[in-house]
């Protein structure tokens, strides 16, 4: 039996200023850089970490090089599959304005025809939903007697959650809440997955 702990990255300013980040290259506002170390105190203490893996976007690296700090392993590495989804074109937009302007591209506004919209240069949430799904697959194939640490994102985190709680994509998105260096814990025993923490935040909360 292994466990994957999924984290997200800490802040950063579009994060503050509700605003899209796809690929963004942005990094760790102050605040983020903070529930980082923090994160990486809060791991080290909680976990025997033997593996660390992080999405190759510049807000997951810089999390992971704060938990680097508190952390002891060497194998570290990073991959695109972990991945935020790509937004294309709406990247940058407030929350708001993409809700508002661009609802065809919203699940939360469109169902499940705004779930297989694409963004120009961008990815469907159908597609970005089977990317992570096979990453997943992969990591859990790769699992053995280990604790494994993911630094990603909050898309990946729902589309697992999602499948793991049996969800369908918007329910997924609305029901479930992936806060700022949120920390949800996998037991996984071949096929076999179970739930522990989800989405727990209380340790970097004022």
């Amino acid at each position: 039996m292994g466990t994957v702990v999924l984290v997200r990255h800490g802040e950063t300013a579009w994060n503050d200023e509700h605003r899209v980040q796809g690929w963004a290259p942005v990094g760790l506002n102050d605040r983020g850089r903070e529930q980082g170390t923090t994160l990486g105190r809060h791991l080290a203490a909680e976990y025997d970490i033997d593996r660390l893996i992080a999405s190759d976007l510049r807000r997951t690296v810089e999390t992971l090089r704060e938990i680097r700090r508190a952390v002891d392993t060497d194998d570290v590495t990073t991959d695109r599959a972990w991945r935020e989804r790509d937004f294309g074109v709406l990247q940058g937009l407030g929350y708001a304005e993409l809700f508002q302007g661009y609802p065809e591209f919203s699940v939360l506004e469109s169902g499940y025809e705004g779930a297989s919209a694409t963004p120009e240069s961008g990815e469907s949430w159908l597609d970005f939903d089977g990317r992570v799904r096979d990453a997943w697959g992969e990591l859990r194939k790769s699992v053995g007697d280990e604790t494994i640490v993911v630094v990603t994102h909050g898309g990946p985190i729902h589309v697992i959650l999602g499948k793991i709680h049996g969800l369908d994509i918007v329910e997924t998105i609305r029901d479930i809440d992936v806060g700022n260096c949120a920390v949800t814990e996998i037991e996984v025993d071949g096929d076999e997955v179970t739930l522990g923490r989800e989405c727990d935040i209380g340790f970097v909360e004022d």
